[in-house]
């Protein structure tokens, strides 16, 4: 009989990791269904940005990125972005924490598929691929700063207005493109939605 792995075991645990865990929520979200909503997003993204502007991106390749774009953290948990951006030091300790984690999740696999999933836990962050996952990655963060405020937290309203400014300032016309023509739609209401 062959050998156990572990790797999808701990991938199915990213239910259990919470977001957003120094802010009071009215919905709780876990990696999970973050990682799900982050890949229809950068799916849409590449699509827009190959029919409208120009591009040649992969959606599919770029929708599989965004699936795995947390994995990680089923080994480390979601460290609050306060923390993790606080200074230089202590994003390079992150980071480097994140590649020795996705080391950890690979020897989790056999042997023969290492290298396929190598190139997807470790991909270009700055290629349009890396750069459109992190834009659908904001722009999930703005939604759910929206879905809270639209709750009547109060308590993600400069959050919001932060991801806002980061998105816009990452001078990408599919995120922008996308901000304008979906985003709106879901300050609605159900009621709203259907007419």
């Amino acid at each position: 009989m062959d050998k156990s792995h572990q790797f999808f075991a701990f991938l199915s645990r990213m239910k259990y990791i919470m977001r957003w865990s120094l802010m009071r929520n009215t919905n709780i979200e876990n990696i999970q269904e973050h990682s799900h909503q982050v890949a229809v997003i950068a799916h849409a993204l590449a699509v827009i940005k190959n029919v409208y502007f120009g591009g040649s991106v992969n959606p599919e390749r770029i929708a599989v990125l965004a699936l795995y774009h947390d994995s990680n953290e089923a080994l480390t948990g979601d460290m609050p972005t306060p923390i993790k951006y606080f200074n230089p030091l202590m994003q390079k300790a992150y980071k480097d924490m994140e590649d020795i984690s996705k080391e950890k999740l690979l020897t989790m696999l056999p042997e023969e598929l290492r290298d396929i999933y190598r190139g997807i836990l470790f991909y270009d962050e700055s290629s349009d691929e890396g750069r459109i996952v992190k834009a659908a990655d904001r722009i999930c963060a703005y939604i759910k700063c929206l879905e809270e405020e639209k709750a009547g937290n109060t308590e993600f309203k400069k959050a919001a207005e932060a991801t806002a400014k980061k998105i816009k300032n990452m001078n990408m016309p599919e995120a922008d493109y996308f901000i304008e023509h979906f985003i709106p739609s879901f300050r609605l209401t159900l009621d709203e939605l259907n007419d």
